[in-house]
């Protein structure tokens, strides 16, 4: 039955859309080696910090600022958690379903979700949370201007020639004609402008 359906067709068309599968299949393909043999360089310190680590990391600096123990991945009631505070027994978890046994087994728990800044946690728990001016600063290690020259592999104290000079050595392994990422080239761009503006004259 189905011949009789593409016969019915134009041939323009079924030729068309055959072309037009081959060639998602083909760039498909090309997309996939590619990322295989040439990976997305690693950030300069050789870690990356997103989505849940950058969640966790500002989650430990707020708890650190309250000064309230806690334990990572903790279990509790048969579930792990992101953090745990033992002296209140409150959990916080990113994980949705498992907020939700937590609460029916009689745990109080705080569901962090991915929008909210950890500042607000302190509104959510259950218990009187000091007055701390976390995030009203910058996070240490999250200086722009130094995070520029770090990237550069450059002092603060670097000089524009030294900026541009830094700029040309690295943008021949970053750039993507040259085998590097669209990601990377766009941060070495980014380092670039910042340093350049901050290089002392």
């Amino acid at each position: 039955m189905l011949p009789e359906w593409i016969s019915l067709l134009p041939p323009w068309l079924v030729l068309g859309l055959l072309g037009g599968g081959l060639a998602s299949l083909v760039v498909a393909g090309v997309f996939l080696v590619g990322g295989r043999l040439f990976p997305d360089a690693p950030r300069p310190g050789g870690y990356r910090i997103d989505g849940p680590s950058r969640r966790r990391l500002e989650i430990r600096g707020y708890l650190r600022s309250i000064s309230e123990p806690f334990v990572e991945d903790h279990a509790v009631g048969g579930e792990t958690v992101e953090f745990y505070l033992p002296q209140r027994d409150v959990a916080l978890t990113f994980d949705a379903q498992a907020y939700f046994r937590l609460e029916r087994a009689g745990t109080y728990t705080v569901l962090c979700e991915h929008e909210m800044p950890a500042r607000a946690l302190g509104r959510r728990l259950p218990f009187e949370v000091p007055s701390t001016d976390f995030g009203s600063q910058r996070p240490r290690g999250e200086d722009p201007v130094s995070e520029a020259f770090d990237y550069l592999d450059l002092a603060p104290t670097a000089e524009p020639d030294e900026v541009r000079d830094a700029y040309r050595d690295r943008v021949k392994s970053v750039h993507p004609d040259h085998g590097g990422s669209q990601s990377e080239f766009k941060r070495l761009q980014e380092a670039y402008a910042t340093a350049r503006e901050h290089a002392t004259d």
